[in-house]
């Protein structure tokens, strides 16, 4: 028995030392060591175990979200929509008699060669992708092969679309859904969602949703985590033909909230359309009524120039932005912002870079300067390991209700469950981190048992919250989206 609380003795030591020496060691080893710690314990007469990290920041999750005091009612949604074909990646690029090679980003997909050299390039990264196939038969035999392929899946697809079922998903919210909307995608819409005819049409577009596992290995490239890469031949996503119905819709359905998304799908039709589509979009949206919020939803893209354009003439005019760790590196690079010499993030994005870039977006594109005349006060980062919800002071309420109801719903439903499970999934945020990447700089934690650290930029609020990943993630497509709804369902805009 002195044996075994001697060693207890030197574990709990041992733990002490390493915590005081390099606090930033990754929460799951300390949690690995406190679970060692506690199963030494002797059995008779000994203290209860104590809950792993994961269940008490899961357990504090339930404590901290509330409903806001004012709810939306009516939420309008546009513009991108399809049907989602969701199959292997690995399996279906071998189907169509591909061998892995070394990876290559490509703008735009001419090929299936050119569709093997992107997949091989983002599986290697981990990192989702979203590419226009610009060749419309050989699309559709590698779409008719997807469908065709064993287990493959069908779901809603479409930003717009899939925020709009998460939304429907609460009972009290009526959803307006404007994009090309065809006979499939109608059927499997929850009934809740109002389309108008001038939506409907007569066929489906659909998106390829080639999906990997974490550690998937095809030739020499391995995923690091588990993603997805997505390609179409959409032209009336990508033409962004819905948006003038969309806007027109606005006044006879009088929504409380605006969420637009699918500008993304522009890129791969070429600049000559992007460039003047583009000037009519923000003609259009400028036309909503200054009293409703818009939420801009941002996608993977790969031009500079056309996301710079997105940042100086769209940003502006909308009042919140959700978007991913590919999307804010991107931004930044093409608008020549803070960290814009990073080419990737090397593993879990460093909090205090992304707290820079995102002040510079409010700063330099939104209203956290008092004399700007921009609207964007509010943007919603996510990404694996956690979430931060950075808001311009007296524009929003409920962040922290906000910021945590989207890491909970990121936790359940990439293991496609309605609840967490807190034997799913672990905790890989950082315990530790900085306020910023320079100086001045402020050392803040997380704290399990109240999981959203709160700090000050100026006039700017920032709230973080770890995620709790799914180990075995089973569907990360449309994953951001229901993020963002989630977000934006426990927000309150103080307009």
């Amino acid at each position: 028995m002195w044996m075994k609380a001697m060693l207890v003795g030197l574990l709990a030591l041992g733990m002490g030392y390493l915590y005081h020496t390099d606090p930033e060691l990754p929460a799951h080893v300390l949690n690995y060591v406190s679970e060692s710690l506690a199963q030494m314990q002797p059995s008779g007469g000994s203290q209860p175990r104590p809950p792993a990290l994961e269940e008490v920041i899961a357990h504090a999750w339930q404590t901290l979200i509330a409903a806001p005091s004012r709810r939306w009612r009516k939420v309008a949604v546009g513009v991108n929509a399809c049907v989602d074909v969701v199959v292997s990646g690995v399996g279906l690029l071998q189907a169509l008699a591909l061998e892995p090679t070394s990876g290559r980003d490509h703008e735009v997909l001419h090929s299936k060669e050119d569709l093997k050299d992107a997949f091989i390039h983002y599986l290697g990264k981990g990192a989702a992708a979203e590419r226009f196939f610009s060749d419309k038969e050989v699309f559709q035999r590698i779409a008719r092969a997807a469908a065709e392929y064993p287990g493959a899946q069908i779901y809603v697809g479409g930003n717009a679309a899939l925020i709009g079922q998460k939304l429907a998903s609460n009972p009290q919210l009526v959803v307006l859904l404007c994009g090309p909307v065809g006979p499939k995608l109608h059927e499997l819409l929850d009934e809740q969602i109002v389309v108008p005819p001038e939506s409907l049409q007569e066929t489906d577009e659909y998106h390829l949703i080639l999906e990997y596992k974490s550690s998937e290995q095809w030739g020499s490239s391995r995923a690091p985590q588990a993603n997805r890469f997505i390609l179409s031949h959409d032209v009336s996503n990508g033409e962004m033909r819905a948006l003038e119905t969309f806007v027109s819709s606005l006044e006879e359905f009088n929504p409380d909230l605006v969420v637009l998304s699918g500008l993304h799908m522009m890129e791969g039709m070429g600049r000559d359309l992007w460039e003047k589509r583009l000037k009519e979009a923000v003609d259009v949206i400028s036309d909503v009524r200054n009293e409703v919020p818009i939420h801009l939803e941002l996608a993977s893209m790969t031009d500079r120039d056309y996301m710079n354009q997105i940042l100086l003439e769209v940003m502006p005019i909308v009042n919140s932005i959700g978007l991913n760790e590919q999307e804010l590196l991107f931004l930044t690079q093409s608008g020549g912002g803070p960290h814009a010499d990073l080419t990737s993030w090397d593993g879990i994005p460093d909090v205090g870079r992304v707290s820079d870039i995102l002040l510079w977006v409010l700063e330099r594109h939104g209203r956290a300067d008092r004399e700007s005349e921009a609207d964007l006060t509010r943007i919603h980062f996510h990404t694996l390991a956690y979430h931060v919800l950075a808001t311009v002071d007296g524009h929003w309420a409920n962040q922290v209700s906000a910021v945590a109801a989207g890491a909970r719903v990121a936790s359940a439903q990439a293991c496609a469950l309605q609840a967490v499970d807190v034997s799913k999934v672990v905790l890989k945020a950082p315990l530790h981190f900085y306020s910023s990447f320079t100086e001045p700089r402020e050392r803040l934690m997380v704290d399990p048992s109240s999981p959203v650290t709160v700090w000050h930029r100026g006039n700017v609020s920032f709230h973080l919250t770890p995620v709790l990943v799914c180990k075995q993630p089973l569907r990360t497509v449309g994953l951001g989206d229901a993020i963002s709804a989630e977000g934006l369902l426990f927000s309150e805009a103080l307009l």
